[in-house]
């Protein structure tokens, strides 16, 4: 039967215009301070984060009029060659270190962080895989373990970086791909125990991450080292209030807590603009979530159905993590607020992703 295309989700583009001009201006408030600090020019991350948001803009609008089965035939390539930089960002001389991990490839200040492309690239994959083998996914060996294999390969290089946050997102947006595609809670029920076990080892393996984990139970025990973030995060949010202190006026940005416009932002956001500012935010997710849930649901091609379900599984994973950081419920992982914190490379693979999630909508019912 033929499709019938539609114009995409005016409600979906609505979310995600507005949450990309709070990001803009969130990323200019937050980072003023310390990019006239560190480059005598307030505007140098917004500057930055500007180039890549219209970058974005242009790669969504191509991949919302791209029909989408165009990345069916190419899933397969697309993840090999994420695999590959995955591996030449290990390589000493190559691989660039920014913030204690080796996940970037550039030169100089233009970097790219293989790690953001392979999410994309593994939902891509997944979809693929798993609507052309439906019928077998709730056989474990036949159906279950072959894309379980290929996720524990491409976390563990992120894991090697390492990169925590990034291989979180990975998964937990995999796995939902995973469960929506028919796969039995009695055999991802086993997955999860394991993971817990394995979460364990990662932590052991890691006295830095040891420290996160004990800081999160308790930041006041080292309120100066491993509590430190989250502790000057919760000094930014409580005097914020109902409406906040007002845009630009953060004290919390003047070098007291860290990197305000990556991770933290929402910690910025809430200060300035109060619990509306937040709420209102928050609000925008969901709408973006749920119309992309929506479009999941009222595809009539699998394939369709799970790449969009791991799109706004991404989406919602990433937010999950961030704000659930940032008030205090997670410990510190690197995961950044999609849209809003400061990146290029996440900026730009995340609208590509919504181009797609888009150009879907239109052949939802």
């Amino acid at each position: 039967m033929a499709k019938t295309r539609s114009v995409p989700d005016v409600w979906m583009i609505a979310a995600t215009l507005g949450i990309l001009a709070i990001g803009v201006v969130m990323v200019y408030s937050a980072s003023a301070v310390a990019a006239f600090h560190d480059y005598g020019d307030s505007y140098y991350y917004v500057k930055r984060q500007l180039v890549f948001a219209v970058l974005g803009l242009v790669a969504m609008f191509i991949t919302m009029n791209v029909d989408y089965t165009f990345w069916k035939k190419w899933a397969g390539p697309a993840l090999l060659v994420c695999f590959g930089m995955l591996v030449i960002v290990l390589i000493p001389g190559l691989g660039v270190v920014r913030g204690g991990a080796r996940s970037w490839l550039g030169i100089g200040s233009f970097g790219i962080q293989p790690s953001e492309f392979m999410k994309l690239a593994m939902i891509l994959f997944l979809a693929k895989l798993l609507s052309e083998r439906q019928n077998q996914i709730t056989h474990f060996t036949k159906g279950l373990l072959p894309p379980l294999s290929i996720i524990g390969a491409a976390f563990a290089l992120i894991m090697i970086q390492p990169d925590l946050g990034t291989g979180t997102v990975m998964i937990g947006a995999s796995l939902l791909a995973i469960y929506v595609a028919g796969a039995r809670l009695a055999h991802l029920g086993g997955l999860a125990l394991i993971g817990v076990f394995g979460l364990v080892g990662l932590i052991a393996a890691a006295p830095y991450r040891l420290q996160r984990i004990t800081a999160f139970l308790d930041p006041w025990q080292d309120p100066l080292g491993a509590g430190y973030q989250s502790i000057q995060s919760l000094y930014a949010i409580g005097p914020g209030g109902l409406v906040g202190l007002g845009l630009g006026m953060s004290r919390q940005k003047y070098n007291y807590l860290p990197e305000p416009q990556t991770d933290f932002i929402f910690s910025i956001l809430a200060e300035e603009l109060g619990f509306i500012g937040g709420a209102l935010l928050i609000l925008l997710f969901l709408l973006l979530i749920w119309r992309g849930m929506r479009t999941a649901i009222t595809l009539s091609d699998p394939f369709g159905s799970l790449l969009a379900t791991g799109i706004v599984g991404i989406f919602a994973v990433q937010v999950l993590i961030n704000i659930g950081v940032v008030i205090g419920l997670m410990p510190v992982t690197g995961v950044t607020l999609p849209l809003v914190s400061y990146g290029g490379s996440s900026l730009t693979l995340l609208l590509t992703a919504l181009g797609i999630l888009l150009n879907l909508s239109r052949y939802s019912r």
